[in-house]
Parts: C-alpha cells; structure tokens; sequence
C-alpha cells in the first residue's frame, strides 16, 4: 500500500485517480496542492496558467468536501513532504514551474510522475529541472477523460479497462517505473509502455487532431451570420463530433504549442486527404466520395469492435 500520494492539480483527472486509489484502498493518504502553490515556489510566472489565490484554494476545499482528497496544502514543500508518489496533473504548459519547485522541496527517495498529454516537451522539461531526481520521474498519459472539467467531474471509475501510457527513458528508476504501474494498475487500467516520440506521434493523430477540428469547426460555425440558426438544428452527428470542442481550453492550447511538430504533420496529411475530397465533390466523382466513405465506415467500425 502506498503511504501517501501528493497530487499537483485536483481536477478532472488529478480527482479521479485520487477516487480511484481510494475506492481501491491503495492509498492511506491523499494530499491535494495547486499549480498556484508551486508557482509561488518556482518563482517562474506563467500567464493565464494560474488561478487566483482565491480560486486555487476554493478548488482544493471543494475537493476535501467531496472527500476526493483527505487534505490539502497551500504551500508545495508541505503538501510534498513525506510523500511516497507526487502526481503532476496540470496543462503541459506549466510543467516548467511544477518541476523548478519540486527540484526544491521533495525528498531523493519520491517518485514523481505525471498526466499530460504530450510526452517528450514534459520529459525534456523534467531533465532540466529536476536535475538528479529527474531518474525518478516516470511520463505517464491515461487515456481516458470526458469533456468536463474540474474535480466535481471527477470519478473513480475513469481509468476503469482504459489504457494508460508510460514512456520511461534509458535513465528511468526501474523502481519507479514498476510503482508508477502498479499504482495505475489499481485503478483498474491497462499500462502499456510506450517510446517518449512515438506517443506524441500516435497521440497527434488519435486525439490531439480531432480536438483541433471540433474546437475548429465549432468556432467557424459560431461566426456565421446564421450561427443561431445552425446550433438550434444540430442533431446527434454534429453533437456527437463536437462533444470535446467542450473541453479545457487552456490545456488543449497547451498540448497543440507542446507537440505542434507531430500535430502539424498528421494535419497536413488531413489537409491533403480532405483538398482531394472537395475536389471529388467539385467534379461529381461518385466512386471516389464513396470509396472514401466505404473505407472510414470499415475503419471506424474495426477500430470500434477491437478498442472500445
């Protein structure tokens, strides 16, 4: 059993890995911190990241209230102190000051790891922050989440037969990479180890992309002079594409700048594909549209049958 578990940002998903570890009786206990918290630290500024003083400790109150957490710290040398794992759950953007306070505060002997969705920009931000205790980080990506945020959402039953992505390094405490699984591992997931760049890779294509098109699509859509008219009819398709154009847009805004080389070239591989198929429609070339679609309907439905 784990002693005692720091999380970094007890939102959606920081809030259910501590529902999680808790339902599962892993944990003993469960400390909550903000990224204001470690921003104070650090002493590094990062615009738009951080909430107020006000927000970052209604947040953490609002989490022990729900009982996600047993209870929370303001400062991170306190919230860090003693603990066995420190989880990094804030938008990529901001891991430079989670690492540059943690370098500071927490012992040789804690495992840090974290959530993001990109996976080198935060492993290169560890190695140059972290110095020697960079060994005992261990990347982490699960796979799950919804369109909701902050840990109201949260729920212990996210991570339940999804998969979660490790990406250690040649230098990676083994130690650490074999506690980092276990502790996922009880929250019922799949943990599959995974090349740093590969993931990025894979994840550009998989959901970075079509986070990009929903949020896209849906403010093109907002600014059309018929936009009230066009939301008030939108069935099922439209709101079924477009659910995740409700996510965070801070740390969507984050994973495209973290892993925009990966983005950019799986987008320009779309971009080719869809110029074809307007091209099609432009000059009525039937079997082409229908080939395309015949193609995605036999993909989508694989995918389905054997992923979901």
């Amino acid at each position: 059993m784990i002693n005692r578990i720091c999380i970094i940002g007890v939102g959606l998903i920081g809030g259910s890995l501590a529902r999680a570890l808790k339902a599962s009786g892993a944990c003993k206990e469960i400390v909550g911190t903000s990224l204001r918290a470690a921003n104070q630290n650090s002493g590094k500024h990062i615009p738009g990241k951080q909430s107020t003083g006000n927000q970052s400790s209604a947040n953490l109150l609002k989490a022990k209230q729900l009982n996600v957490i047993d209870r929370f710290e303001t400062e991170i040398s306190v919230a860090v102190k003693d603990a066995d794992i420190v989880v990094v759950s804030v938008p990529v953007g901001a891991q430079d000051a989670i690492f540059i306070a943690l370098a500071d505060c927490v012992s040789s002997d804690t495992i840090i790891t974290d959530v993001g969705s990109t996976k080198r920009s935060v492993s290169d931000s560890a190695d140059k922050y972290l110095g020697k205790l960079s060994t005992n980080f261990v990347p982490a990506h699960p796979i799950a989440g919804i369109e909701k945020s902050g840990v109201e959402a949260a729920s212990g039953d996210l991570f339940q037969q999804r998969r979660v992505i490790i990406t250690p390094t040649e230098n990676t405490s083994k130690i650490a990479v074999s506690v980092v699984q276990s502790m996922w591992e009880k929250t019922g997931a799949e943990v599959i180890k995974m090349d740093i760049d590969h993931h990025d890779e894979v994840l550009a294509a998989t959901s970075h992309l079509p986070h990009l098109l929903a949020f896209s699509l849906v403010d093109t859509l907002s600014q059309l002079d018929e936009k009230s008219e066009i939301f008030k009819y939108a069935a099922g398709g439209f709101r079924d594409f477009t659910r995740i154009a409700s996510s965070d847009p801070t740390m969507w805004h984050d994973i495209c700048l973290a892993n925009s080389n990966a983005i950019l070239a799986v987008l320009e591989t779309f971009t080719r594909d869809l110029k074809k198929l307007e091209q099609a429609i432009q000059e009525k070339d039937s079997q082409f549209i229908l080939d395309v679609f015949v193609r995605a309907k036999k993909s989508r439905d694989t995918f389905c049958n054997e992923q979901l």
